[in-house]
């Protein structure tokens, strides 16, 4: 899956490959909960979050690896020593197992979007 025609992310959920399926829900959880005033929807054919209509967070599974996109470069700046051993790009992360993905990590990532005004990419 590369890009979903999915209408929600519930029904993103259910398009996405078994194996990856508890990670990427455990990241909308935590999206969920760490992100309050923004507003969860589809776009780009996968769930973002988004504040003030502007996109800052994003995830997807895609052929080969999970990405999770954090658009506020301040945030992805400060963390990048802790991505260390993964592929990260200017606001991309991509974990190549479910098992990669560091929950500790991204939840200092996604509570430092949530109070962050820096620019975002």
């Amino acid at each position: 899956m590369v890009r979903s025609d999915a209408d929600d992310v519930e029904g993103y959920l259910a398009q996405v490959p078994a194996d990856r399926r508890e990670v990427l829900s455990g990241l909308r959880e935590l999206c969920g909960r760490l992100l309050a005033g923004f507003d969860e929807g589809m776009r780009y054919g996968m769930p973002t979050y988004s504040r003030d209509g502007v996109a800052e967070i994003a995830w997807a599974s895609q052929k080969r690896y999970i990405s999770l996109y954090v658009m506020r470069s301040d945030v992805l700046d400060a963390h990048r020593e802790q991505l260390a051993g993964l592929d990260v790009g200017q606001g991309c992360i991509r974990y190549r197992s479910p098992a990669a993905v560091d929950f500790t990590v991204v939840r200092s990532m996604l509570a430092a979007v949530a109070t962050s005004r820096g620019p975002v990419c």
